[in-house]
Parts: structure tokens; sequence; C-alpha cells
């Protein structure tokens, strides 16, 4: 996706995080963040927000950390929330398009990392605080959640950092039912998974749906909508492929 693309993602995906926390209110549980309440969403999104805007508009160029979480609570919470996730939105959208900065996966430019990344981020929180709300949650274009799977697959789980390992070699399968050649091939083993976007051979176990329902099932936080094949690897997944940031 186009850079100006993803940060209109993050502009909208912001507004609706906040309206569907205010709506739950800061105390309510956030049941796809077992253990987190609304406040704990908006503080962790927020310092990941303003932790974000730092590298572009101040140019550090090696990784540094976030400021403390923020003690506000409620009402000034939620503006709080806001006011940081507009500075970021502003910060992306008048940055130059050779602005040099940190990034930590493989992207274009830092610029096309930072959006991405951060309108991935917030979709994905978004999709939590829709979770305290209750009700249908807001729908995810095909062509974004395409990107956020192959972010999660081809980016994120080729560190080595990645826990999805297995004793002996074996291969899953993940498909987009809805988007052409949206098909990677995950090959796992006791080394970081190698991920290549085609249907390269036989899988042991597949991961199939619309890619709205596979992007936020593979971050898990909704069931995958179909598994056919060896369901252990899918059970391997919910358990290791959890990304934590710190």
């Amino acid at each position: 996706m186009k850079t100006a693309a993803l940060i209109e993602v993050l502009d909208r995906e912001g507004v609706l995080l906040a309206g569907a926390a205010e709506s739950a209110g800061t105390d309510a549980a956030v049941p796809t963040c077992p253990g987190w309440r609304v406040r704990d969403l908006l503080r962790h999104t927020g310092t990941v927000h303003r932790w974000a805007t730092a590298f572009v508009a101040e140019g550090h160029t090696g990784p540094r950390p976030a400021e403390d979480l923020t003690d506000l609570d409620g009402a000034p919470l939620l503006s709080w929330f806001r006011e940081g996730h507009g500075r970021l939105v502003d910060t992306l959208a008048g940055a130059a398009p050779g602005v040099r900065c940190w990034s930590f996966l493989p992207a274009p430019s830092p610029l096309a990392f930072w959006a991405r990344r951060q309108a991935h981020e917030t979709t994905v929180h978004r999709l939590d605080a829709e979770s305290a709300r209750g009700g249908e949650p807001t729908g995810i274009g095909v062509e974004f959640a395409v990107d956020g799977v192959d972010e999660l697959l081809c980016a994120f789980h080729a560190r080595p950092k990645s826990a999805v390992r297995t004793e002996t070699p074996r291969t899953l399968r993940v498909r987009a039912t809805d988007a052409p050649d949206a098909v990677w091939t995950v090959r796992l083993s006791a080394q970081p998974p190698v991920t290549v976007r085609e249907d390269a051979e036989d899988a042991d176990c597949e991961l199939s749906g619309p890619a709205a329902q596979l992007y936020p099932a593979l971050w898990n936080r909704r069931p995958f909508p179909a598994v056919t094949g060896d369901g252990s690897l899918a059970a391997l997944w919910r358990e290791r492929s959890r990304v934590t940031w710190s």
C-alpha cells in the first residue's frame, strides 16, 4: 500500500479507537487483551504513538526508549490519546519522503515503515477497544488486511526473536480466499520462520478465510476462519506468536 493511504487508515483507525474507548469507559475490561482495562489500552497505544512520532519528527537514527506510561484516566486520558494520535498523523503526513530515522522492519523507506507499522498497530488496538465496547467490529479493507498479514508473517516473524518454532520441519500455509495471490508458505523449524508469498509446496496445515478475518486471527484477536490439516500448528501459532512491545 502507498504511504499516503496508510496514513489515511491510521487517521481513521485512531478516531475509531478513541470513540470505542469512550463508549466503553476506561474501566471496561478488554476481552482481546486479558488483564487489561481500556485505560491500559489507551496508555499503551498513546505511548507508542508518541514514541513513533519522535523518530520521524526529531530524526533519531537509533533506537530509544519510550516515555513512561501516563497515569491519566477518564476524559483527560482520552484527550491525551487523541492529541498524540493527531500529532502522529500530522507528523507522518507532513514529513519529507526521504526523512532519515530509525526503523526496525524492512521497508522502502523509514517513512513508509512508520506509516505502515502505526496503521496496523492502531487497527489491532482499535479492535481491542471495540471488543471492550461490544457489538460488531468495524470492517477492515481487503488490501489493508492482506498488507497486515504480510507484515506479520514476512517481517515480524522473520526476526530472530520469533518463538514460532518446531523441533522438526513443518509447513504452514496461510491463504486469503478473497484476494488474488494472497497466499503465504511459512516454513517452520528450530530456526525463525521463513515465509514466502507463494503456494510453494504441500503444507501440513492451512489457515484460510477472508483477509479481514485472517488478519485479526493471526494477531490472536479472533478464531481462525478455517483450519485444515494438522490443527496442532494452528495451536502452536496461538501459543507462541505473540508480538510484544518493549
